[in-house]
């Protein structure tokens, strides 16, 4: 029996360095406590240059990046959002902001993101009135992004790229946060790198991109005195979080790096079991923000082993775990919403209900990991 931890084993923490405190005097010792400053300036920069895209507009949070990014395709009352149905609120939540219908797209078990085909399909029933496509990369692995934008560029509507959860993912060599005509990231507190909060708007659009920036400094006029013609916001990121940010980045590949060799250990560790890990293509690198497993349906139905079993096992010995994502046309806010599956399976729903996310903080040891894997090991037997 395996013994319980006497600090607790996270989910996925942040994890400082040195660098982060540098940036954050250099804005204390120039007095920029205020938003915006060098540190905006070179963050900005800094991760467009990292991601091989022109333009950065660091913001609060992802979600008012996406919603910006909504707001940039011109989303407006009634329009259609085609939206990942497998994913946190955050990504869909935004239609809303600009009064959009959000019809919510199945999963495919490839990489468990938006099937391409349930998209044509949406595409298709709702053609000429869809404004936008918002594709997530769950858990940091990437969708099929070139068949997405393909479609979205054949059937002339905006590819929004929800990679909060994907930053140094790859899909075909590329950065993902690259494949949509606005993109946009997290630095929550849980992410791969993080500012404890913040997120980006990032694209080749040089003029989409300072109008975000413009909408995100309260929409204020060019002219001498406070004079707003639209409607504004407070979004744009802080000069002290934007100095984490920047001593983060320094330390993403290496990040990335100890993400996959959590995933890699847990495939190895659990490979006897009746699970299946979080799936990716082959031409693709995630950055394995959070390993997850499925486990064997007839086990789940039957009630032996659940997601509930082993996220209770786990609590008891100090480890914390999480289910997957619910899907949002299960959620009650969206009740009534439309939702698109290219089969007769619910791909989203059978994944959420089989699925858990493991515990994947790049502080966790080894051996403490080998103790995580005993603990599910036993709620097998």
């Amino acid at each position: 029996m395996s013994s319980k931890f006497a600090e607790k084993v996270w989910m996925s923490s942040p994890t400082m360095h040195g660098e982060e405190q540098k940036f954050v005097k250099e804005a204390f010792d120039t007095n920029w406590i205020a938003p915006l400053g060098e540190n905006v300036n070179e963050f900005e920069k800094e991760m467009a240059k990292y991601l091989g895209i022109g333009y950065a507009a660091a913001l609060t949070s992802g979600t008012a990046a996406l919603h910006l990014a909504v707001k940039l395709a011109n989303v407006s009352a009634g329009d259609i959002v085609l939206c990942s149905d497998l994913t946190f609120a955050a990504t869909v939540n935004p239609v809303s902001y600009e009064n959009g219908i959000q019809v919510f797209v199945d999963s495919e078990r490839d990489t468990w993101n938006m099937n391409p085909e349930a998209l044509e399909m949406g595409l298709e029933k709702y053609k000429g009135k869809v404004k936008a496509v918002i594709a997530a990369n769950l858990y940091g692995t990437p969708a099929k992004l070139d068949e997405i934008a393909e479609l979205c560029e054949r059937y002339n509507v905006v590819f929004i790229e929800d990679a909060a959860e994907s930053v140094s993912a790859t899909y075909k060599g590329k950065q993902t946060g690259t494949f949509g005509k606005y993109n946009c990231i997290s630095f929550n507190g849980n992410k791969i790198i993080t500012t404890s909060g913040g997120g980006m708007l990032v694209s080749d659009d040089k003029e989409a991109v300072k109008k975000s920036r413009f909408w995100a400094t309260q929409a204020r006029d060019a002219v001498p005195w406070y004079q707003h013609s639209e409607i504004g916001y407070n979004y744009r990121m802080s000069n002290i979080v934007a100095g984490i940010g920047r001593g983060q980045l320094v330390h993403l590949e290496d990040h990335h790096r100890r993400k996959k060799e959590i995933y890699v250990r847990y495939k190895e560790r659990l490979k006897d079991l009746p699970i299946e890990m979080n799936p990716y293509l082959e031409c693709s690198e995630p950055n394995f923000w959070l390993s997850c497993m499925t486990i064997d349906k007839e086990l789940v139905e039957s009630g032996r082993v659940t997601p509930e079993k082993i996220k209770k096992a786990l609590e008891e010995k100090n480890v914390e775990s999480r289910p997957i994502w619910k899907p949002m046309h299960m959620q009650p806010v969206f009740s009534g919403r439309d939702y698109i599956r290219a089969g007769k399976e619910d791909i989203g729903r059978d994944i959420f209900e089989r699925g858990i996310c493991l515990p994947s903080d790049i502080k966790m040891t080894e051996e403490a990991q080998n103790i995580v894997t005993d603990i599910i090991h036993e709620c097998f037997v």
